[in-house]
């Protein structure tokens, strides 16, 4: 049967084959920034997954921007020769896929430990650093209280963001994604819960805008125009007094206006104690109203699981790409599966190695 999720799409100036995305997921598996051997496997086998996209993990525009010690990197050649083997090794694997990488800085929720070691600021005196913010307001309970960046510190975490990106195109990526989400450094600067600051950076929403749009300016700049540029997005903070859906869309709004290519539609993050109604699908409403007001491609995510459930979505008009992330971890193959489950008979927009093509059984 003719399907949504196995149709290309074109995201700026790039063409994918498949409406399936691999959000960027933090393995927490780097040395220094670096990309080890696990890197390897885990994106060499996701390239096999059947996604057609696929986004590396949030990687740091400076050392101290990484939310643990054993995030990705892109400050150094080091670090970019790495990354350069790595895009080459998904290619060689899948020549088809299409890779995206994930900048990020990660502000007030900087030196903190690998997912499965618990949360909370690990100590200068304890091999961590002191996190640098917006404002000087804790993430919550357990974290360090952050200090408050200067303006010329702004400047030049805005120009770490550019050199990054142009790092990451010599090392042979297809995009960008910016990301403005999760409670990271530039979402901090949009949220007024995490933004008290005064100056040009601060206050009204134009102001607290600034930052994520002279971020915008230095990447774009940064990479020729056939290199694709997004952002991902919390559409919310899910807290009273804190960032809108209303107020994501002037966001949106703006990266229009710079030549942003798509919007990854997520929420929350910002705070720990926001209450979220976490369900099946949970942030696909966010997804309609940005694709609806900006008219940009857009990714939907959230405990979306099954391929009906990811083409409805598609058939409904509420997203133009779907990320499959925890689902992809449980189950590498998910492109695979969600054609038999579609009933693809043909396997041109399922992007596997023609070596295992005699798996898809259909």
């Amino acid at each position: 049967m003719e399907t949504m999720l196995f149709s290309p799409i074109k995201i700026g100036p790039m063409t994918v084959a498949n409406r399936i995305a691999v959000p960027p997921m933090d393995m927490y598996s780097a040395r220094s920034g670096v990309a080890q051997p696990f890197h390897f496997m885990h994106y060499g086998s996701l390239a096999a997954s059947g996604a057609g996209l696929i986004c590396i993990e949030t990687t740091a525009v400076t050392p101290e921007g990484r939310i643990s010690d054993a995030d990705l990197g892109l400050w150094s050649d080091e670090c970019e020769k790495g990354l350069k083997n790595l895009v080459a090794f998904m290619r060689e694997i899948q020549p088809g896929v299409k890779i995206i990488i994930q900048l990020n800085h990660a502000g007030r929720k900087a030196s903190i430990p690998p997912a499965w070691k618990g949360t909370g600021t690990i100590e200068p005196a304890d091999g961590g650093w002191l996190p640098r913010a917006p404002s000087a307001i804790a993430f919550g309970e357990g974290f360090m209280k952050p200090r408050a960046l200067e303006t010329r510190e702004c400047e030049e975490i805005i120009a770490a963001f550019g050199e990054a990106a142009a790092r990451a195109v010599r090392a042979g990526v297809d995009g960008i994604e910016i990301h403005m989400a999760h409670g990271y450094l530039i979402h901090q600067f949009l949220s007024p819960l995490s933004n008290h600051r005064i100056d040009a950076y601060g206050g009204a929403l134009e102001h607290r805008m600034r930052f994520a749009h002279d971020v915008m300016n230095a990447v774009k700049t940064a990479v020729p125009e056939n290199t694709a540029v997004g952002i991902r997005v919390s559409a919310t903070d899910w807290e009273h007094d804190g960032w809108t859906l209303e107020e994501t869309l002037e966001l949106v709004k703006v990266a229009k206006a710079q030549g942003m290519h798509f919007v990854d539609v997520s929420t929350g993050g910002n705070t720990p104690s926001a209450d979220i109604p976490v369900g099946p699908g949970y942030q696909v409403p966010f997804a309609r109203r940005v694709r609806e007001e900006s008219g940009l491609p857009v990714f939907a995510v959230g405990l979306i699981t099954e391929a009906w459930q990811a083409e409805t979505i598609l058939r409904d008009g509420a997203a133009d790409i779907i990320d499959i992330g925890r689902e992809m971890l449980a189950d590498p193959r998910w492109g695979w599966n969600a054609a038999r489950a579609l009933g693809v008979k043909k396997v041109e927009g399922v992007s596997i190695p023609v070596q295992w093509e005699r798996g898809l059984k259909i």
